[in-house]
């Protein structure tokens, strides 16, 4: 009989499995995967919309939600190459389900694909799907103390975003709090300090983006 450790590292063992056959599938199509994580409300999809409006490049999406569809059709409305992703009851995106979702999505025509994961702190953070950048992107709305209450998703990205800081003073949060614990947590993440919706810190966050994807070296 199996026990729960066991079990366990049998599921991240077929996991990251399966997460190097995307990258190897990604890679082969010259496709630039980003897996986008943060809380419901943080600002992923809108980041997205902007993102792909910016970027000198073709882009895509999967847009991973629980229950609904409302994230792919607003990337389908901006005209992006989408699929939509349910998870039911799990609170995170797998490789396996991101195997299935890159077969429905046209890679030949896309050079950068954002995937959005579910709006949740903990659960993504372990789970490889094959991409080849991690950003976590947070709200100062979440309070300041957000980012050291949940180390292992900041601890595991290559970028971390701090968003909303046009009302930090609205939710007596600390933007600077933020990127302090950010820094600590991990030196080596770029941390970026932006209101999306009013455009701040938006051009530096696609400079950076571009430039990794350019030193990825394979973009169509």
């Amino acid at each position: 009989m199996h026990g729960p450790l066991e079990i366990n590292e049998n599921i991240f063992s077929l996991n990251k499995r399966i997460a190097e056959e995307n990258r190897k599938l990604l890679t082969e199509k010259k496709t630039f995967a980003v897996n986008l994580m943060g809380a419901i409300g943080s600002g992923k999809t809108i980041l997205i919309e902007k993102l792909s409006a910016m970027l000198p490049f073709k882009c895509g999406a999967i847009a991973g939600d629980v229950v609904s569809d409302l994230d792919a059709n607003r990337f389908k409305e901006k005209k992006l190459p989408c699929v939509g992703i349910n998870t039911g009851k799990s609170c995170h995106l797998d490789a396996h389900v991101v195997q299935h979702a890159l077969q429905e999505l046209p890679l030949e025509k896309i050079d950068v694909l954002f995937i959005e994961n579910v709006g949740n702190l903990i659960c993504p953070a372990d789970f490889d799907l094959g991409e080849h950048l991690r950003i976590v992107i947070v709200s100062v709305s979440e309070g300041d103390d957000i980012i050291a209450k949940h180390p292992v998703i900041f601890k595991e990205s290559h970028a971390i975003i701090i968003n909303k800081v046009d009302i930090a003073e609205a939710v007596n949060a600390s933007a600077e709090k933020m990127a302090t614990d950010a820094h600590r947590l991990n030196p080596n993440a770029k941390v970026f300090i932006t209101s999306i919706k009013t455009g701040t810190g938006l051009k530096e966050i696609k400079k950076w983006l571009e430039e990794k994807i350019k030193s990825w070296g394979t973009i169509k």
